[in-house]
């Protein structure tokens, strides 16, 4: 229902979905107390009472953890990209918890003790890369395909990202891999593509809904690429291989 995992490829990294910081720092105010803050001040604390009955359990919800879902540009001025590499540094853990694949629970354990991350971290997106992550991996795409931007690719979006829920005829969309970036502005889809490769399925990318990266197959020239890449994070895990 979320994509197609095709671990079968002579190679594969997973490309990180971008964090970002504020120059500031970090802080110790959480995305979580943050949002309770704005409900006290707009008043939305007290009782529900629908029909004479105290309906106040309706509110209860999670903690804010201030990720998103989907779609994710920039956070503007005063933001710089904060790698994974680097949180992971600074809090002594693993890049990608062992065992995981990189999501909410395996990530760098940035939290604050409520759960939440600090006001001055944007953390990833589920679902989707971020556009300028998405634009260079298309760029990395093209150079590693065998007619270039012309190269014919396809795109599958899981029947949860349509929303029409078919899960007996799949949507599939064609077209140039240089206009792959266009995606990124359908109007239909919040996301990246669940999966997208190219006519000869030399490479293959995977986008899970519920997960913070993108896997990439295919072959060692492309993989390495990525690795070694300025503006992409990217990291093997050897026990998704």
């Amino acid at each position: 229902m979320t994509g197609f995992h095709t671990p079968d490829h002579p190679d594969g990294a997973w490309v990180l979905n971008a964090m970002y910081e504020h120059e500031l720092g970090p802080g110790g105010l959480s995305h979580d107390e943050l949002r309770r803050i704005g409900e006290q001040a707009r008043g939305d604390t007290g009782p529900v009472v629908i029909g004479g009955h105290d309906l106040s359990f309706l509110r209860v919800r999670g903690v804010a953890t201030g990720g998103g879902l989907g779609h994710a540009d920039h956070p503007g001025p005063g933001y710089r990209r904060l790698r994974w590499a680097e949180l992971a540094w600074r809090t002594g853990g693993p890049v990608v918890r062992d065992g995981y694949l990189p999501s909410y629970r395996s990530a760098p354990n940035g939290r604050l003790p409520d759960g939440s991350w600090p006001v001055g971290i944007e953390p990833p997106t589920e679902g989707a890369l971020d556009r300028p992550t998405w634009n260079r991996l298309i760029e990395l795409l093209v150079d590693h395909s065998p007619a270039g931007s012309d190269t014919v690719c396809f795109a599958f979006y899981n029947p949860l990202l349509t929303k029409d829920y078919d899960f007996d005829d799949h949507r599939v969309l064609r077209g140039r891999l240089g206009d792959a970036w266009r995606l990124y502005d359908h109007p239909d889809y919040g996301s990246t593509p669940s999966n997208l490769w190219p006519e000869d399925r030399s490479w293959v990318t995977y986008t899970d809904w519920d997960l913070w990266g993108t896997k990439i197959s295919g072959p060692a020239g492309l993989i390495e690429a990525l690795l070694g890449d300025d503006e992409i994070e990217a990291v093997r895990l050897p026990w998704d291989s």
